[in-house]
């Protein structure tokens, strides 16, 4: 029996024990998710990144970095048909294996129940962002028979805002399994609605990670010959 139980981490299922302290009695404690221990293994993206893509430079070899961009975000900007069309993705951890697998129980088994971890996170970027529409990443119709929901959508819905379900995806096949140069030029993956008229507008696109920026832009060329002004995205990882 525990004296001051709480409740459970969605995530390891160990007890949260409460703060106990002088400035607990005064305040309004939020409510926790995952205890301290799951927390810290929630690498933060910090320190200096590549200008586009949010890519941690002390990760990355020196011979990879090019000025404020990495070779990656370098080759695509240097392709004219794909330049200028993301302007910044902004990630909120890195994508370590314990992340890895917190979001593959996530979106592949099911577990809705863990996006309540990331809601927090989301508010408060999606604060500082200056954005009119928000556009989760679709799945396929057979993704999301498969899984139950949209887990891009869901954190749109959980954190409290309103989604834009402008994109529909054409192909199923996952683009994980491609190597780079055949994502660059696999046709479009995406549909958008007809008669969207973004003209004049600040998109975000969310989607819960940031691997070679190739679904991102893909999602990002229809919304700029819709009419978008900027387009930034967030993802869970990076």
């Amino acid at each position: 029996m525990y004296p001051f139980q709480s409740d459970y981490c969605l995530i390891c299922h160990s007890v949260i024990m409460p703060i106990i302290g002088w400035r607990a009695l005064f305040s309004i404690e939020k409510e926790k998710y995952i205890c301290s221990t799951c927390e810290r293994k929630l690498e933060k993206l910090e320190g200096e990144t590549c200008r586009i893509c949010g890519r941690p430079f002390h990760l990355l070899e020196e011979k990879f970095q090019i000025g404020d961009l990495c070779y990656d975000c370098f080759r695509w900007e240097e392709d004219s048909e794909w330049k200028n069309l993301l302007e910044k993705n902004h990630s909120l951890f890195h994508y370590n294996e314990f992340l890895k697998e917190v979001i593959s129980q996530f979106k592949f088994r099911g577990d809705y129940v863990l996006v309540k971890i990331f809601v927090e996170f989301v508010q408060k970027e999606l604060s500082k962002m200056d954005m009119d529409v928000l556009v989760p990443i679709p799945l396929s119709e057979e993704r999301l028979y498969e899984r139950g929901f949209n887990q891009a959508k869901v954190l749109i819905e959980e954190s409290g805002f309103a989604p834009q379900e402008l994109l529909t995806r054409v192909h199923s096949e996952k683009q994980s399994k491609k190597s780079r140069s055949e994502r660059i030029h696999v046709p479009q993956v995406f549909r958008i609605e007809p008669e969207t008229d973004l003209a004049g507008k600040r998109v975000v696109l969310i989607d819960d990670v940031y691997t070679t920026g190739s679904t991102l832009r893909h999602a990002a060329k229809l919304l700029k010959d819709a009419g978008a002004e900027s387009i930034q995205s967030l993802t869970l990882a990076r």
